[in-house]
């Protein structure tokens, strides 16, 4: 009989990155590698998991942006031609290196992985959605939403309608897609201010995650820590984040990833290959680029990336399992501790970004693989579930008052409001002021409304949060500074030709033909509450 739960929540986001006006955009890939290195590995495991009798339970969120581009035709053609250049790479790497028996064995492995992936990819009709979607249909997955864009909702507060924007939108786009309404959401960055979870309530979400100073500094202070859920006033409930089992996956220093077994990110056969050689495989302009096939494992601290060792799978493989023991290991003896202690089942719940599995860390999908299997025979101390269920099942919680907080940096908004990033938010501010402005309006005709809809596509898609994290971390920063000002130009040019009566209807249809997210929008969502 279990005393305890665990609950495994990844958090499946993209920032929306799609370019029919360019043959070609490096940042377009993003997608294409996390199909290829995360969703479609996740799908494999649960298939497995599924076939072999495995009743796994986790949750997951799929962002409205990340929806919105795999099912989207233009992507999903432009995916079908990415893959097809990794297959043929892969098979030109098993030719070109038959005299050199390990990286022939290791070009083989890709070969065979990109294989599946097409399979796959193939099975589903392209429809990864569909896909995950029939995981949450058997009660397997619980499929979560988040901000409609990933907007970062404590600096939108002074327009509360801004911040309803993101919520609404989020939750009818679910539904659209997914049939029914969510029942919890990932807020963005897991950023939470006060008054917050009363328009969560007004959405119908009944859940959302934090970090785990947002409960551990919440009023009351709760009585079982992060250890159990507490509901606010309003009804909607709330899981902190465990920081013990955060850290042994997240942490560079202690964390499984650091393996000197698992393959090296950083060196790529892209930048390392004979220019000629791997010239129809990198960009178009002739730039160098990850191309997505490694050679080598992590070896040891301090090496450069010219020591490393040479990958092997296998081993790695069972390195992965034996992570994944440690894991069930640690959880279950969590668990025991903390019901001495509670004298209640505690709930540990762990949170990651999905990419960190499969894309970032390798391995990452047989380590969940691994997990599910380990904990479904290999102990009874803990039960897998995910939120929802939980929630189900245990009714009766504390009332709490949780704390303004974020997963980011120090815990709270710096990461995203900084010398890097500040300037951002005046524009921002004032498009939101224009974007309610121009929800009072009724429109003249079908152009009006188009422009209007449209108006509140490009707020929405302005205030992603990823433009700012980008700009702090430093990298690929012109195009985020692009997408920021883009977005902010074209709804001050719609506020003015809506009020001047002057809409140019082909400028119009371009801009809806790139920045074709929600099209069932209604800007009247942004009216005053």
């Amino acid at each position: 009989m279990a005393i305890g739960y665990v609950a495994l929540v990844l958090h499946a986001h993209l920032p929306f990155v799609r370019h029919p006006e360019s043959d070609y955009v490096l940042e377009e890939e993003w997608l294409y590698e996390a199909i290829t290195e995360t969703y479609i590995p996740l799908l494999r495991v649960f298939e497995g998991l599924k076939q072999d009798g495995i009743d796994f339970k986790i949750t997951m969120s799929m962002t409205p942006p990340l929806v919105s581009m795999l099912r989207d035709p233009l992507l999903q053609d432009r995916y079908e031609e990415h893959l097809a250049k990794l297959e043929e790479l892969a098979e030109l790497e098993i030719e070109h290196n038959k005299h050199n028996g390990h990286i022939r064995y290791l070009a083989e492995h890709y070969a065979h992985e990109f294989n599946d992936t097409r399979q796959i990819w193939e099975r589903y009709d392209r429809d990864l959605v569909s896909a995950f979607k029939q995981f949450q249909d058997s009660n397997n997955l619980e499929i979560i939403t988040c901000g409609a864009t990933h907007g970062y909702l404590p600096l939108m507060k002074m327009y509360p309608q801004a911040v309803w924007a993101q919520i609404q939108v989020a939750c009818e786009h679910y539904e659209q897609n997914f049939g029914r309404p969510p029942k919890g959401i990932w807020l963005p960055e897991c950023a939470y201010y006060e008054g917050l979870e009363r328009m969560l309530a007004d959405a119908g979400l009944r859940y959302f995650l934090t970090d785990g100073h947002g409960i551990l500094y919440a009023r009351p202070r709760p009585r079982f820590g992060t250890y159990a859920p507490i509901f606010t006033e309003s009804g909607v409930a709330v899981f902190g984040r465990d920081h013990e089992s955060s850290q042994q996956v997240w942490s560079s220093e202690v964390g499984y990833p650091g393996d000197p077994e698992y393959r090296e990110f950083y060196k790529d056969l892209g930048w390392e290959a004979e220019y000629e050689y791997i010239k129809p495989y990198i960009m178009p302009n002739g730039q160098r680029k990850n191309v997505g096939i490694k050679y080598h494992k992590i070896t040891g601290r301090g090496l450069g990336l010219g020591d490393k060792a040479l990958y092997d799978p296998y081993w790695a493989r069972e390195k992965s399992a034996e992570n994944a023991g440690n894991f069930m290991f640690n959880r279950a003896r969590q668990v025991e501790h903390l019901h001495g202690i509670m004298q209640r089942p505690p709930i540990i719940v762990s949170p990651y970004d999905a990419e960190l599995f499969g894309h970032w860390w390798y391995e990452g999908p047989w380590f969940i693989d691994y997990l599910f299997r380990k904990s479904w025979y290999d102990q009874g101390t803990y039960e897998m579930t995910h939120l929802a269920d939980y929630l189900r099942n245990n009714p009766t919680q504390q009332v709490c008052r949780p704390s303004q907080s974020s997963w980011g940096y120090k815990g709270f908004h710096e990461y995203w409001l900084n010398e890097t990033n500040t300037w951002v938010y005046p524009h921002l501010h004032k498009a939101a002021e224009r974007m309610i402005e121009l929800s009072h309006r009724d429109p003249a005709d079908e152009l009006e409304w188009r422009a209007l809809n449209q108006a509140a596509r490009e707020l929405l898609l302005a205030q992603s949060s990823d433009w700012a994290f980008i700009m702090r971390t430093g990298t690929m920063v012109p195009y985020a500074v692009r997408r920021t000002r883009s977005h902010l130009m074209r709804l001050h040019k719609l506020y003015e030709d809506i009020n001047t009566g002057k809409i140019d209807s082909g400028w119009l249809s371009k801009v809806e033909a790139i920045d074709n997210i929600f099209p069932e929008i209604n800007y009247r969502v942004y009216r005053p509450l």
